[in-house]
C-alpha cells in the first residue's frame, strides 16, 4: 500500500537540522545573532530597500501592523470575506470592525470593485490577502487607498516569493506581512515578518514585539506603552535562514506541480479550478470547488473517503462572516458575500508541497476521479 500523502509537508533538510543543533549548543536561544542574520537575509531577498522585522507569527504581525498604521477602537478595516479567520480576528482584537468585501470566484482574492461600497467615514485601512500566493490587483487597490487616505496592510501570509508585475511582494507598498508557519512555502517553525520602510514605524514594531520597551543611549530601559512579546527565537531564525536559501527552488517546484494539476483536471466535469495566474504566482495551495450537495454527499464524507484512499484533503478556508463569532456580530454570509459563502462551502485543498513527485499528482487525480465518478 502506498504511503499516506498529506496535503502539505515542510521540507527540512539535514543541513538545517545540524545548524539548529549548533544554535542549541551555542547557548543563545532567544533573539540574537541569528534573528539579525535572518532579517538581513530577508531584506536582501525581498529587495526594494525595504526593512523586515521578524516575529513569532504572521497573526502577531498583522495585529501589530494595523496598530502601527493607526487602527484604533471604533475604526473599520476592509478585508476579504474569505480567508483564514486571523485576517478578521486581528481587526476585532484591536476593537475595530472588519468591513468584509466579497471575493472573485477564480482568484479567491478580494474583489476590488467592492471597495467603494465598503468605504465609510470610519474606514482607516484595507487589508487584502494574496490568496494562495496569487497577488491582488495592487495597482487598483493602492490607487483607491491613496484617493481615500487609507493605509494598506497586505496579508502576504501565502505570498513569500510571489511577484506582481515582476516585483516581489513586499519589495514595495505600505506594510506587508509574511507567514513562516510550517504549512507555508518556507517555514521558521512558527514565525512571520513585516516589510516596510518608515524608520519610526520600524521602531514601533520593535517596541510592540518586546513589551513596549525603548532603551536610551546608556542602555537604560523605559516602557512607552504596554507592548506584547512576539520576538523570534534564534533557533527559529536559523531554520528560516536555511529555508530562505531554498525558497525559489520550492516555489519553482510548486509552480510545476500546479501545472500538472491543471493539465490533469482541465476536462474533469463538476469542479471549479482556481485562477492560474502567471509565473509570479507562488502556489502556496491548490484548491478545487466541488458542489457536494449536488453530488449527494458532504465535504467531511469526501475527506474521509479520500483519506481511505491515502490522500489528505484540507479545507482552506471557511467564509469568515459565516463563523459563529461573526454571525453573532450581525454578518450574513449568504446574503452579503455569496461568492465567499460558496467558496467556503465547496473548497477543498489538494496535496501540494515541494517533495511531491509528478507521480504523486497523477495519483491524487486518479483517486479524485475514482471518488467523484
Amino acid at each position: 500500500m502506498k504511503p499516506f500523502l498529506p496535503f502539505t509537508r515542510p521540507a527540512i533538510d539535514e543541513d538545517s537540522i545540524a545548524a539548529v543543533g549548533a544554535v542549541l549548543r551555542s547557548g543563545q536561544l532567544a533573539s540574537g545573532p541569528k534573528v539579525q542574520a535572518f532579517e538581513a537575509a530577508l531584506e536582501d531577498y525581498v529587495g526594494g530597500g525595504r526593512k523586515l522585522r521578524v516575529l513569532t507569527s504572521a497573526t502577531e504581525g498583522l495585529e501589530i501592523a494595523l496598530a502601527v498604521a493607526g487602527v484604533r477602537c471604533g475604526d473599520e478595516v476592509i478585508v476579504p470575506a474569505m480567508s483564514f479567520s486571523a485576517s478578521a480576528n486581528v481587526i476585532a482584537r484591536l476593537g475595530a470592525r472588519p468591513k468584509f468585501v466579497d471575493i472573485e470566484l477564480g482568484s479567491r482574492n478580494i474583489d476590488v470593485r467592492g471597495l467603494e461600497a465598503a468605504l465609510t467615514e470610519r474606514t482607516r485601512a484595507i487589508m487584502p490577502v494574496h490568496f494562495s500566493g496569487l497577488p491582488v490587483d495592487l495597482n487598483r487597490l493602492y490607487a483607491f487607498a491613496t484617493k481615500h487616505g487609507l493605509r494598506v496592510v497586505e496579508d502576504a501570509a501565502h505570498a513569500i516569493g510571489s511577484r506582481y508585475q515582476d516585483r516581489k511582494i513586499g519589495s514595495f507598498g505600505d506594510l506587508v506581512v509574511f507567514s513562516f508557519h510550517p504549512n507555508k512555502n518556507m517555514t521558521s517553525i512558527e514565525g512571520g515578518a513585516i516589510a516596510l520602510t518608515d524608520p519610526r514605524e520600524i521602531e514601533l514594531i520593535e517596541q510592540h514585539r518586546f513589551h513596549g520597551i525603548k532603551k536610551n543611549a546608556d542602555g537604560e530601559v523605559d516602557v512607552l506603552f504596554p507592548g506584547g512579546k512576539s520576538n523570534l527565537a534564534d533557533v527559529a531564525a536559523q531554520v528560516g535562514l536555511d529555508q530562505l536559501r531554498r525558497l525559489d527552488g520550492f516555489n519553482d517546484r510548486r509552480r510545476h506541480l500546479a501545472g500538472l494539476y491543471f493539465e490533469a483536471l482541465a476536462e474533469f466535469p463538476g469542479i471549479v479550478l482556481p485562477e492560474r495566474g502567471d509565473s509570479g504566482h507562488s502556489w502556496h495551495m491548490f484548491q478545487l470547488l466541488i458542489d457536494f450537495a449536488a453530488r449527494g454527499t458532504t465535504r467531511p464524507a469526501f475527506q474521509k473517503a479520500m483519506a481511505a484512499r491515502g490522500i489528505g484533503i484540507g479545507v482552506h478556508y471557511p467564509c469568515i462572516p459565516a463563523l459563529s463569532y461573526y454571525r453573532a456580530k450581525g454578518y450574513d454570509a449568504e446574503r452579503d458575500y455569496p461568492i465567499a459563502a460558496r467558496v467556503g462551502r465547496e473548497t477543498v485543498t489538494l496535496p501540494l508541497f515541494p517533495a511531491m513527485t509528478d507521480e504523486d499528482v497523477t495519483r491524487v487525480c486518479t483517486e479524485l476521479r475514482a471518488e467523484l465518478g
